[in-house]
């Protein structure tokens, strides 16, 4: 019977497929760390920093894991594939702060921090459900259970946060344009979302020799979710509400040594 985890069990047993997968989530995770890296340098808010700072260390050590997972299989990363390359994709559909804005040395407006934020609690709504259903997938696995337990509880910690911030600064005014950029931000990732999912469904119907009967079903899993989203699913990436736990973020990074567990 075909189900979210025969599927992610069939990539886990074949070697070509599981490299691409933990490749193409070490490549996001990176992404991720060094665009908060930036975003913690040009932020002039004192308490907003360190918990950015924070965030994208969580991200590096994310991609650490990723990459850790395939060391133990004896797999080298190996590159993204331009369509699969979220981060980049969301980029060019306008959301987020572009590069090239990272690059400058330029301190980012109260605009650009909603820019940002907006962008991280969409983004972090899909990673934080991806990662539920990994820890449902892989939670009894050996190799991945604990893995997915710790970035999932970090995924979850990251979404509070965002949406901590967002509501604080809702507070002081800037109701609107949050509401303005936490829709086309969820409306870009949607689309974005979908795009990366049939070039990874692609190249593992490739890799696994799935039968058409079998692309067909997965690809039409995946035009689903696309449908449900446009037209109900994008409120839970836009909806803000006060989180059980305060301040997730508000404790400093671990050290480099901590994170490398596996």
């Amino acid at each position: 019977m075909l189900s979210t985890r025969s599927l992610f069990n069939e990539i886990y047993r074949n070697d070509q497929a599981y490299q691409l997968f933990c490749s193409i989530a070490a490549g996001g995770e990176d992404q991720g760390g060094w665009e908060n890296e930036r975003i913690t340098a040009l932020t002039r808010d004192p308490v907003l920093a360190p918990k950015v700072a924070r965030h994208g260390a969580d991200e590096r050590k994310h991609g650490r894991i990723f990459t850790q997972l395939l060391n133990k299989r004896g797999l080298p990363k190996v590159d993204v594939p331009a369509d699969a390359d979220y981060c980049m994709l969301l980029e060019r559909k306008g959301v987020g702060l572009s590069h090239e804005r990272l690059k400058s040395d330029v301190p980012l407006t109260d605009r650009e921090i909603i820019t940002y934020l907006a962008h991280s609690r969409v983004t972090e709504q899909r990673a934080a459900e991806q990662m539920r259903q990994l820890v449902r997938v892989y939670g009894d696995n050996p190799d991945l259970g604990r893995a997915m337990r710790m970035i999932s509880a970090d995924e979850d910690n990251h979404l509070a946060y965002c949406q901590e911030e967002l509501l604080r600064l809702q507070a002081e005014g800037h109701g609107p344009y949050i509401r303005h950029t936490l829709e086309t931000s969820a409306r870009g990732e949607i689309r974005t979302y979908r795009d990366v999912g049939l070039a990874v469904t692609s190249r593992m119907a490739r890799i696994l020799r799935w039968p058409r009967w079998q692309l067909a079903v997965v690809t039409l899993g995946v035009q689903a979710l696309y449908l449900y989203d446009r037209a109900f699913g994008w409120r839970r990436m836009v909806t803000l509400r006060m989180p059980e736990r305060h301040n997730a973020l508000g404790t400093p990074a671990p050290s480099h040594a901590e994170h490398e567990v596996f």
